[in-house]
């Protein structure tokens, strides 16, 4: 509500206040700046001036801002390269399993050709099998595999290794079998010597490393690094198959037989599978014909003459 006026007051015009005032001053100016700088374009080079005066002060303003921006791109950036780091090597421990699985398949590859490769050509059949056990008696050397009567395993198969004669199967059950092996010390097997044919019997010792040549003469024709195969007598390994190789040849003048040690070629403690063989049975040679009778009338036997009989 206006102020009413006091009676016998003067009327005085209203006055302009300062900040309209300043309000219109400021325009003016800069009406008369901008035409300024229309015609003469002089005011560029007053910009920056004024820019670079004024730039000390924005990196003052900004530099709690860009400090901040800075510690949490820090803060960050280590936290995104410790889970990167943490993969790399989640990722690393990965490809070393699968490296190691690889290169088992490789070998388990590699043991399966060799087992495939030590067939003879004779064989009737073989049959992979997995070794399940270890007879850990030091004087009775077995294994347990997991092939059985179901798969038609019988007792007195032989059984190879990728380089050689593992044993021969001894008891049969229904999903298992048992093997002795070459090192049992009741194990016997009728081997020869591959360089001249000499034959003899290597016997178990008790040591899955070792096998003697108990029965061979201080002379006989054996040296160290001669290869002993299998000599197919006793129907169970088939002949040629790589036995053991002699290591020690010892000839003491005071003993009729030679001491002679052998090398099994089968890994025989190492092994983790084996093959099982089967053999074609050989043929048996036809029985010698006895002599035929003669067919013509017998001839008559001689009468006694008359000296010899009695009077």
């Amino acid at each position: 509500m206006p102020a009413l006026r006091e009676p016998g007051a003067r009327y005085a015009p209203p006055r302009v206040s300062a900040l309209g005032l300043r309000t219109l001053v400021l325009c003016a100016i800069s009406i008369g700046i901008m035409v300024f700088d229309h015609r003469q374009h002089e005011l560029p080079v007053i910009r920056a001036g004024l820019s670079a005066a004024a730039w000390p002060l924005q990196v003052l303003v900004n530099s709690p801002f860009a400090g901040w921006d800075w510690l949490s791109s820090s803060f960050a950036t280590r936290s995104r390269l410790l889970a990167e780091n943490e993969s790399l090597r989640a990722t690393a421990r990965e490809n070393d399993l699968r490296l190691l699985r690889l290169e088992g398949t490789e070998q388990e590859n590699l043991r399966l050709r060799e087992l495939l490769n030590a067939a003879p050509r004779d064989a009737e059949s073989t049959k992979l099998a997995t070794i399940l056990r270890l007879d850990l008696d030091p004087l009775r050397h077995r294994v347990l595999i997991d092939r059985g009567s179901r798969d038609g395993v019988v007792r007195g198969l032989a059984v190879l290794d990728g380089h050689g004669v593992f044993g021969q199967t001894s008891n049969v059950g229904l999903l298992a079998s048992e093997v002795i092996l070459l090192s049992d010390p009741t194990h016997a097997v009728p081997v020869q010597v591959e360089r001249n044919g000499l034959r003899t019997v290597a016997v178990g010792t008790g040591d899955p490393r070792r096998l003697t040549l108990p029965y061979l003469p201080r002379n006989a024709d054996v040296r160290v690094d001669d290869l002993l195969v299998s000599s197919g007598l006793g129907g169970v390994f088939p002949a040629g198959l790589p036995v053991a190789r002699i290591t020690e040849v010892r000839r003491d003048p005071s003993q009729s037989l030679a001491t002679v040690n052998a090398d099994p070629a089968a890994a025989l403690d190492r092994d983790r599978e084996v093959l099982v063989l089967w053999v074609k049975p050989r043929v048996p040679l036809p029985a010698s014909e006895p002599p035929a009778a003669p067919t013509g009338p017998a001839a008559p036997a001689d009468k006694p003459r008359a000296k010899d009989r009695k009077p």
